[in-house]
């Protein structure tokens, strides 16, 4: 089993800032992609940046150059920085890793959810 453990929603003022952090955890061999996601009531849950192990990273259009993914390889862990929040940011994040996990037989492909934070900017 694989773990990922959210940290860092709230709530903050249009303009503020916020970091969120996601650990990675359980039987794993390796990870290749985390990434961030998002999602609203009634929405589908939409990409907000990617970052893989060779420090590649993907931003959504809405996001760029007021989001910053990074990662710590060396511990599972991958981070948003979120500068420049906006009302239309307020969603539920989600964090996502993607892998090779070790089983009581073979190793087999992960993709999994982190439970999700609730960011929310007010106007």
């Amino acid at each position: 089993q694989v773990q990922l453990v959210e940290s860092g929603g709230g709530l903050v003022q249009a303009g503020g800032s916020l970091r969120l952090s996601c650990a990675a955890s359980g039987s794993i061999i390796s990870i290749n992609a985390m990434g961030w996601y998002r999602q609203t009531p009634g929405k589908q849950r939409e990409l907000v940046a990617t970052i893989t192990t060779g420090g590649s990273t993907n931003y959504a259009d809405s996001v760029k150059g007021r989001f910053t993914i990074s990662r710590d390889n060396a511990k599972n862990t991958v981070y948003l920085q979120m500068n420049s929040l906006k009302p239309d940011d307020t969603a539920v994040y989600y964090c996502n890793a993607n892998g090779v996990m070790s089983t009581s037989t073979w190793p087999r492909r992960f993709d999994y959810w982190g439970q999700g934070t609730q960011v929310t900017v007010s106007s």
